[in-house]
């Protein structure tokens, strides 16, 4: 079994607050919920989650993001062994996580993005046995799990077939073409219906209109080739996503983050 803890003042802008895996997990209640985000995955067994008054099973492989403050209890299904891996985490970009998460108070996670997720656990807690602990590392590591999260809140949203005829083509597109000349209107020619039908489409579903939802994909991918490519000038990121004018990309950063790319590097 392993827990570790962040004990140093860090401004990276996502942080692991504790990670652990192979832990042998007790019974706990917490009626006020966890003070910030709190991710647990099973590795054997089965855990049930209590939230709202409704009972949910985790069974090998299941994972599920509870956000701060939201009432939960968990124990073992039976009385067999619930081995499972986590993580708590926060960071000076604490504040935008509900944007990257969908505003979504629980997610669940299974198949791949579970192993995914489980891989960047295991990674997080080799990087605390080795000192000095890398914070900047660590940081991108919070984010990759982050990202998994988002990728597979989309995919899942709903098998309306407006929505499979409609908006899914158009977010696939999005996350395969993102990088080139891509607007609104060469979107909704794609899926032949007038801008102003997809934008009411995608706010019904995703609660963002078609060019809102590109720019935040974009931002997105930003926020990870900043942390992850340090030696990509910010010019050559804002190509990398998509847009020819670095400053019309220094102007969206800073209009969706609260910072300018050259700051949220820094952080």
């Amino acid at each position: 079994m392993a827990i570790y803890f962040s004990n140093t003042l860090s401004k990276e802008p996502f942080q692991f607050d504790s990670v652990g895996n192979h832990w042998l997990q007790e019974a706990l209640s917490r009626p006020q919920g966890y003070p910030i985000y709190h991710y647990l995955q099973t590795e054997e067994g089965c855990g049930i989650f209590t939230i709202d008054g409704k009972e949910y099973f985790l069974p090998e492989g299941h994972g599920i993001l509870i956000t701060p403050h939201v009432p939960h209890a968990y124990r073992a299904a039976d009385t067999s062994a619930w081995i499972t891996c986590f993580a708590t985490f926060g960071g000076t970009m604490e504040a935008h996580l509900p944007q990257i998460l969908g505003n979504n108070r629980i997610i669940f996670t299974e198949k791949e993005n579970a192993l995914e997720i489980k891989a960047v656990i295991d990674r997080a807690v080799a990087r605390f046995k080795t000192a000095p602990v890398n914070t900047h590392q660590l940081s991108c590591d919070c984010y990759a799990l982050l990202l998994q999260f988002s990728n597979g809140f989309f995919h899942a949203n709903t098998n309306d077939p407006l929505w499979e005829k409609y908006v899914e083509p158009v977010l696939r597109l999005i996350e395969t073409h993102y990088m080139e000349d891509l607007t609104a209107e060469k979107l909704c020619r794609q899926v032949y219906v007038s801008p102003q039908y997809l934008s009411r489409l995608f706010v019904r579903y995703l609660g963002c209109s078609v060019y809102e939802y590109l720019t935040n994909y974009r931002i997105t991918k930003a926020k990870e080739l900043l942390l992850m490519r340090r030696d990509r000038k910010i010019q050559e990121i804002a190509h990398d996503v998509g847009y020819t004018d670095s400053s019309h990309f220094i102007v969206m950063f800073k209009k969706l983050t609260g910072m300018t790319p050259a700051q949220f590097r820094r952080q």
